[in-house]
């Protein structure tokens, strides 16, 4: 698009700082950079060197300042304190749709499909083999490991556990003190996982072992930090007898603080997306899709190209010179 920067004229990845998280700041924009004010102080920030912005409580924003870090290729994320939960979205640091359409291509073919999803159960069964697991078996197996992962942190912690009660649209109002933490921790997690998976590039909706959802894929991927981050978390919470929603979302947000949950979720993505032996260029190529030879070049005039080769049959869009016409109001 034309009021995109140039892949070339983006810093890498890999070179930017990972997130920066706003709170409480009116945010502004003063020639490249991104003006970040409070009652405090004024802070400078190089747009370009940043691969998200996450927009926190109490935070303002100007249309210089979003429009400076739409061209920089930074993501835009409107969150809750401290990022633990993702309201809303802008475009990312991602210039090309290749991770987007690997993904597509992997979750539209039962057997691409069933290998990412075997992957996905490999890394919670890190010492067996589910190479040949179907669907269902998989399934038990997970149930299975939940369970006893369950069992061992009450025992751990002395917390009397059932089992996992929540109420859809209401988790927070259905199950025992501990089973409404897990639901808030839970939530917390989500955020962290969409707003990784929004960042580079691909779909929060195309989901390998959850379906049907606008957040298939987060669900997917949050489920593989569960045992690790929420589950004892909320055990250890309910044993203090810290049992509120702020309990858990404050006590998440000191747990990942460091960024390497937000790391490591990019790179698992990646790997469970393109594999070993596949690597993603993330430019953005402007290519027309042929049935043929699977894309072509943009902005190029085909019809030049192809007018020897033109039958009655065949259907040609050509188009004139621009005409100086009155422009009409969109409203």
């Amino acid at each position: 698009m034309w009021w995109l920067a140039g892949p070339q004229d983006l810093h890498r990845i890999s070179d930017r700082v990972s997130t920066v998280y706003v709170e409480k700041c009116h945010v502004d924009r003063d020639d490249n950079a991104v003006v970040l004010v409070n009652r405090e102080r004024t802070v400078r920030v190089p747009a370009a060197m940043v691969a998200t912005l996450l927009l926190g409580p109490g935070t303002r924003v100007t249309y210089a300042a979003i429009a400076l870090l739409a061209n920089s290729g930074t993501a835009v994320c409107w969150v809750g304190e401290r990022g633990v939960r993702l309201y809303a979205s802008g475009l990312g640091p991602s210039r090309g749709a290749e991770l987007l359409t690997r993904q597509a291509y992997l979750v539209t073919r039962i057997k691409e499909r069933l290998s990412v999803a075997r992957r996905m159960y490999a890394m919670r069964f890190p010492d067996e083999d589910v190479s040949d697991l179907t669907m269902q078996q998989l399934r038990g197996r997970e149930g299975s490991r939940v369970k006893k992962i369950y069992r061992q942190e009450s025992v751990r912690t002395g917390v009397p556990w059932k089992n996992r009660s929540y109420k859809p649209g209401q988790p927070f109002e259905a199950g025992d003190d501990v089973n409404r933490l897990l639901s808030a921790g839970h939530s917390c997690l989500y955020a962290v996982c969409h707003a990784a998976i929004v960042g580079i590039g691909a779909s929060p909706g195309l989901g390998f072992v959850h379906t049907g959802g606008a957040t298939s894929f987060v669900l997917d991927i949050a489920d593989l930090y569960k045992a690790e981050y929420t589950i004892p978390l909320a055990f250890d919470l309910a044993e203090a007898g810290r049992i509120g929603e702020r309990d858990i979302r404050l006590a998440f947000r000191d747990k990942v603080a460091d960024g390497k949950l937000m790391a490591r979720v990019v790179r698992d993505i990646k790997d469970l997306l393109l594999g070993e032996n596949i690597d993603s260029s993330d430019t953005d190529a402007h290519a027309l899709w042929d049935e043929n030879l699977g894309s072509v070049p943009g902005g190029v005039n085909w019809a030049a190209d192809y007018a020897d080769t033109i039958t009655d049959e065949s259907f040609v869009g050509v188009t004139g010179p621009d005409i100086d016409e009155p422009r009409q109001a969109p409203w």
